[in-house]
């Protein structure tokens, strides 16, 4: 299968392809950045496409012919409102239309679980891919617009669009968007102290690679049984993980400034409780604790071998 993967570069693009590849399926990387890896034969192209220009996207699908296009080309983290804006909504609709044009009636995309807004809303239950939208950022909205816009597209052209929502992602490598889970790892892995505000700061974690395994077994299905997925995670406070550290780094300086107080002192707060009955049911997806994790991430900087 020919699969088109914009976005392919960053952080979560490369670990998408990588899975692809080991799948036998053939990638092309649409991304403004290139990317480099040693791939035998045809299997693989990369391409430099930026998402925000539509005459370049729909030129892509065009010559490429994909079965099925992945989208995971956003922008998260500390950009002007208009860059975010340009790339997040007027870089999905690109590919939302050039995919319709081009034929592609499959697309696969990154949402959030930035849609739902923080975990007071919901109480104590998990949130399930059915709960009303509450979004409290500029990133969430622009989430909530992807969601309606692939549900116009559904609707009127047809296409058979769909939407993961990750949880907070976790990764050696992860440099964007929350990323305190990511540094309460990394930097005693390598020696350096982590001080966050609350010990009571809540995530609901999913391993970089885990995430990728999802976005492929769905990407492999003709037709969802649904047009949206919760990605689920584990859920855990940064104090929680600060104690699992210590176990692999009995020495590691992680410090807080306060043991409670986040859920009423921060505004923009992601749900953290987070339901996955049906990537489970559908695909069989199931992670390791995370702890297992962890573990894996801590020795990937003792051995240097981040990839």
């Amino acid at each position: 299968m020919v699969i088109c993967v914009v976005g392919g570069a960053g952080f979560l693009g490369r670990r998408v392809i990588r899975k692809l590849l080991s799948r036998g399926h053939d990638v092309v990387c649409m991304d403004i950045a290139g990317l480099q890896l040693d791939v035998p034969g045809s299997q693989f192209r990369s391409i430099r496409v930026d998402v925000c220009d539509f005459e370049s996207v729909l030129s892509s699908f065009l010559t490429y012919r994909p079965e099925i296009v992945i989208h995971l080309g956003f922008l998260v983290g500390d950009y002007s409102p208009r860059q975010a804006m340009r790339v997040n909504v007027l870089g999905s609709d690109n590919c939302f239309e050039a995919a319709h044009l081009a034929g592609v009636d499959r697309v696969l995309f990154s949402s959030s679980i930035a849609v739902n807004g923080g975990q007071r809303h919901y109480g104590h239950r998990p949130v399930v891919e059915d709960d009303a939208f509450v979004a409290e950022t500029q990133y969430a909205v622009h989430k909530v617009f992807n969601e309606w816009q692939a549900k116009e597209y559904r609707e009127k052209h047809g296409m058979t669009i769909t939407a993961i929502r990750p949880a907070n992602i976790s990764g050696v490598d992860k440099i964007l968007g929350s990323v305190d889970h990511v540094a309460c790892i990394v930097n005693p892995a390598k020696g350096i102290s982590a001080r966050f505000k609350y010990r009571d700061q809540m995530r609901c974690i999913v391993y970089g690679d885990d995430i990728a395994e999802l976005f492929t077994r769905v990407a492999e299905k003709r037709r969802p049984a649904f047009s949206v997925y919760n990605s689920g995670g584990e859920t855990l406070s940064l104090g929680q993980l600060a104690d699992m550290v210590k176990k692999y780094i009995p020495d590691a300086d992680i410090a807080f400034d306060h043991e409670t107080g986040s859920e009423e002192n921060q505004k923009g707060a992601v749900a953290y409780v987070y339901d996955r009955t049906r990537i489970w049911e559908e695909f069989g997806v199931d992670y390791p604790p995370f702890e297992q994790r962890l573990g894996q991430m801590i020795e990937m900087i003792r051995l240097d071998t981040v990839t």
